[in-house]
């Protein structure tokens, strides 16, 4: 193996830990680990949502700053009680990791449950999350909702 490949793999490899720890914290702690996840992320981190078109959830939207991101979690906080969320595989290639998974969150306003499949696509640098966007059952998170 040569020299950069083997840098690039563990890059890779140290990525994936990263994240899947993030991930499992995320679960374990029921959402609430978002001081975590603040702390993983760039100053210029660019931010998205599948769902940043429904009105449901504006804070489900594009961010560029790290500051900004707040306004995603605290959303989140106010208008959902995790149930689960499992990281279920990992794929890195180069400065990139996809994470699929599943997730269950409850509406608090109307006990309505959404279950979906999730994926995620992070490109790390440095150690830090430079770009996030997420993938997820955007029907069902505005139908709980209302």
């Amino acid at each position: 193996m040569s020299n950069t490949m083997s840098t690039t793999t563990s890059e890779e490899a140290r990525n994936v830990e990263i994240l899947r720890d993030a991930f499992k914290r995320w679960h374990d702690s029921r959402g609430t680990s978002v001081d975590h996840w603040m702390s993983l992320c760039a100053d210029d981190i660019k931010f998205g949502s599948i769902a940043q078109r429904e009105a449901a959830v504006p804070y489900m939207t594009a961010y560029t700053s790290r500051a900004k991101l707040a306004d995603y979690f605290n959303g989140i906080e106010r208008d959902w009680e995790m149930i689960e969320y499992r990281a279920e595989e990992f794929v890195a290639q180069g400065d990139r990791v996809v994470m699929l998974g599943h997730c269950s969150w409850r509406a608090k306003a109307t006990g309505r449950v959404v279950s979906t499949p999730i994926a995620t696509s992070f490109r790390m640098a440095d150690g830090k999350i430079a770009e996030y966007y997420e993938y997820f059952d955007t029907a069902q998170v505005r139908d709980a909702l209302h």
